[in-house]
């Protein structure tokens, strides 16, 4: 199995397919959440400026995404982590996020944030907790909602100024 993580467009038909599955996921995984407390983004809208979209391929195949969406020169925000089926339990999701701590750390970016979804999540949960992530309230535009828990990460690392 040939793992490869890297920097890639999301507006390849792969990826949009990757990013599909991902909002097929999320239906299915808490389907009464209101559509309103889903906060995806599409495909255009990760492939602007501020985004930063990383895919997972296993021997060439996308098998899983997320992005650092920067909100400001401190704060960036882990977006669209998901991993097919297949990929998961092997050490990629930790990889993906890794990858988008040492870009955030790079650009002088001290906090990592996210959003994640409730009972349905408690693989992400232990994901992002076992990496350092501690609960917070609403960050952003986000409202305080019982759909949604948020997480935060200080990053450790000095970085330049």
């Amino acid at each position: 199995m040939a793992l490869e993580i890297a920097v890639e467009t999301p507006l390849q038909d792969d990826v949009r397919a990757l990013i599909a599955d991902l909002n097929d996921a999320i239906d299915a995984q808490e389907p009464e959440t209101p559509q309103a407390f889903n906060f995806r983004m599409t495909a255009e809208e990760m492939a602007r400026p501020e985004t930063t979209v990383w895919v997972a391929r296993v021997d060439g195949v996308a098998v899983g995404c997320a992005a650092l969406l920067r909100h400001s020169n401190e704060l960036g925000e882990v977006k669209r982590m998901f991993l097919r089926p297949a990929a998961r339990g092997i050490g990629v999701a930790g990889r993906i996020l890794r990858a988008i701590e040492d870009r955030a750390e790079a650009e002088g970016i001290r906090r990592i944030a996210l959003e994640t979804g409730g009972e349905g999540y408690a693989a992400a949960r232990r994901l992002y907790e076992r990496n350092g992530y501690v609960r917070r309230g609403p960050f952003a535009d986000y409202p305080d909602n019982p759909y949604s828990i948020f997480y935060e990460k200080t990053l450790s690392r000095e970085t330049a100024a």
